[in-house]
Parts: structure tokens; C-alpha cells; sequence
């Protein structure tokens, strides 16, 4: 089984915190459309023929396209690839763009899952990060996709917003639980350079949160979600039981997959691909027959550290005797005293040669991560 990803990059407007590949100019979207169509062509044997389990539209703001844009891209990938009869489409969508209509668009096309970009039903909080929905939009956009007919729906929170306490954070998950999704995505607020907010921390007119006061709203976040029938499989991701994402899961679980479009990662096991991440350059390539894209080679190094990046973030943990067999990386030899050390804090625990991390754990992901890195 294999995924293709397709990366629809644009927007109605700049969120201040995104440093995702994207354009607010629409001039040249039917252009790109066409080109990843294109792709799609010129790719069909970077599968080598699996079945195609999964199939994402991310972005940019995938709601944005129009129905024949969509159904073109589908009905691209059905002509080119063997798609299972149960695949799981998805589509990130930005509350604003999901009326009624364009819900009954998305369903008659084949998408079946959604994953909605709410971020906070906060009005403020809204506004800072310069949305293009509103509070009340968040609300009704989910029920409406409800009443559509969706019943795998996945939506994005952020935590760690500047705030005097946590009760804007507990309200929002307040709200949250009463929509009865399937599905929650939650993300620390991140400070990038090359964003509004970046720019303004730099200058003083923005100032972050405190680590600590992160950490605290990712600890009320683990705890509310256990208590509303959530599981954590992965550090940001939460599901009722049955409902985990096919398609992360496999990045997670270094299942094969193609990306197109401007700035989209592919992966083969064993090497990866980056396209050009500018939508002229992107196009031009295409319309001449050839990819834009950067390829890295992966040694077993890599290989080891790529599936301990991904795994050590999921529920079912990394599996050091598979690290040994098929990288040739023995994690326990090479860092004996440093896992008893992650033990002995409660940061971690080994059972039957998986290394886990605890809550304790997950809050220290990237160093922990880092520190078992190889050579």
C-alpha cells in the first residue's frame, strides 16, 4: 500500500504564523492544477504499481478548488494508479470555504474525510493569526459537514497562544468536545523567521509564550483528551478509537509515498524528493516534461534516524530490534546508559525491545530524539 499527496498551494490570505509553501494570487491556479495533473503523469512509476491506500489534498487551502479542478486531479490519479476501493480522501479545508454547497461538491467527488483548520473559536485569537473564518464559522461549518454526511472529521487546534491564563484554552476545548468529531490535530504555536509573527517577535511587538506555560496547556490538552475517550497515537494527533489518520500513519510508519505539486516531498524508502517550492518555476518544468525537484540519497543512517524521528512520536513506539535488523543501528548498545537515565526520569520505558515515551517523555520529543540520533 502507498499514499500520493497532493499540495494545492494557495491561500485567500497570510496566516501570521505560516511558513507553508503558498501564493494569495490566484493568476496562475488553473496553470498549476493542470501541471500536477502533468506530474501526476510523469510519476506514475514512483510507486512501481502499489496500491494506493490513501490519497491527500494539502496545501495552501485545498478547499479552494473548484469542482472540476477536483474531480480532474481524482480522476487523474484513478486513470494512472490502482486505488484501493476503501481509500481514505482527504481534504484540509479552511472554515469559510465549506458552505453547504461546496460540502455536497466534496462528497459527490469522493472525499471522505475532512480535516478542518479551526486553530480557536477565540475571536481574538482569530484575528492575531490573521484567518480568513470567524468563531461563528468554526461552529456551523463542522455541523453543516455533519448534516453533508462527513462522519470522519479531523480539526486543527493551536495551544500556547499568548494569553494571561488557560482559560481561553479551556474554553476552546470546551467547544471542541461538544462537536463530537472524530479527529483532533493540536500544534504548539511555532515562531518562524519567515513569518508575520517571526518578523514581529524580532522587533518586540510580539511576545511568544513562555515555554512553561506551552507545556502546561499541552498537559491540560493530554488530560482532557483522555477523559473525553480520545487516544494520543501520536504527539499531536488524538482520535476516537478507529479513526487514526491512514494517511499520517503511514508517513509515521515509513510507508511509500508520492508528493506533487510545488514544494511536495516523495519518499521511497530509500531516498527522498523535494519539488521547487515556487509555482512559476514549478509550471515552466512541467510544461517542458521534467520534475523540479532535489533527490537525497539515504544511507542507513538516515533511514535509522528517519524511522526513529517518526516512530518514537506514536503510540506503537520504535522498535529497536527492527532499528538493528534493517539499519544496522543497535539503539541499546550504542546508548545503554542514556535509555536507563530516560527510564529512570519517567521519560521513557522499554517493553519487549519498543522504546516508548511517556507524557513526561513526549514534552522533551526533539532533544530525546536528537540524543539517539546516529552518527
Amino acid at each position: 500500500m502507498a499514499g500520493i499527496y497532493l499540495h494545492i498551494p494557495f491561500c485567500k490570505q497570510a496566516c501570521h504564523y505560516c511558513d507553508f509553501h503558498f501564493s494569495t494570487s490566484m493568476g496562475h491556479k488553473t496553470a498549476t492544477i493542470d501541471a500536477i495533473a502533468r506530474e501526476l503523469e510523469l510519476r506514475r512509476d514512483y510507486l512501481q504499481g502499489q496500491t494506493i491506500e490513501t490519497i491527500y489534498f494539502g496545501g495552501g487551502t485545498p478547499s479552494l478548488l473548484t469542482q472540476d479542478e477536483l474531480q480532474l486531479l481524482l480522476q487523474t490519479i484513478k486513470d494512472l494508479f490502482i486505488v484501493s476501493a476503501t481509500a481514505e480522501i482527504s481534504l484540509e479545508a479552511n472554515p469559510d470555504d465549506l458552505k453547504p454547497e461546496k460540502l455536497q461538491e466534496l462528497k459527490a467527488a469522493g472525499i471522505n474525510r475532512l480535516s478542518i483548520g479551526l486553530q480557536s473559536f477565540h475571536e481574538p485569537h482569530l484575528r492575531m493569526m490573521n484567518r480568513a473564518h470567524n468563531a461563528t464559522e468554526s461552529l456551523q461549518c463542522v455541523k453543516d459537514a455533519q448534516a453533508a454526511g462527513f462522519n470522519n472529521i479531523t480539526v486543527d487546534l493551536i495551544y500556547g497562544i499568548p494569553a494571561p491564563d488557560h482559560s481561553i484554552w479551556l474554553k476552546d476545548l470546551e467547544t471542541l468536545f461538544s462537536l463530537d468529531v472524530q479527529h483532533v490535530s493540536c500544534y504548539a504555536l511555532t515562531i518562524e523567521p519567515d513569518t508575520a509573527l517571526g518578523r514581529w517577535s524580532k522587533k518586540g511587538k510580539f511576545t511568544p509564550s513562555e515555554d512553561d506555560f506551552t507545556a502546561q496547556q499541552f498537559e491540560i490538552l493530554l488530560e482532557q483528551m483522555a477523559q473525553h475517550g480520545f487516544v494520543q497515537y501520536e504527539i499531536s494527533n488524538f482520535c476516537k478509537p478507529g479513526y487514526e489518520s491512514k494517511h499520517n500513519s503511514n508517513y509515521w510508519r515509513g510507508v511509500h509515498y508520492l508528493g506533487v505539486g510545488p514544494s511536495a516531498h516523495s519518499f521511497n524508502g530509500h531516498s527522498r524528493q523535494y519539488n521547487v517550492a515556487n509555482n512559476r518555476k514549478y509550471t515552466e518544468a512541467i510544461g517542458q516534461q521534467t520534475i523540479p525537484s532535489e533527490i537525497e540519497e539515504l544511507t542507513l543512517g538516515d533511514q535509522a534516524n528517519d524511522y526513529l524521528l517518526t516512530t518514537l512520536r506514536t503510540i506503537w513506539g520504535c522498535d529497536l530490534v527492527h532499528m538493528r535488523d534493517n539499519y544496522s543501528y543497535d539503539v541499546q548498545a550504542s546508548h545503554n546508559i542514556y535509555l536507563q537515565e530516560l527510564q529512570h526520569k519517567e521519560l521513557a520505558t522499554i517493553k519487549d525491545n519498543v522504546l516508548y515515551l511517556t507524557d513526561k517523555g513526549k514534552l522533551l520529543a526533539d532533544q530525546i530524539t536528537l540524543d539517539l540520533f546516529a552518527e
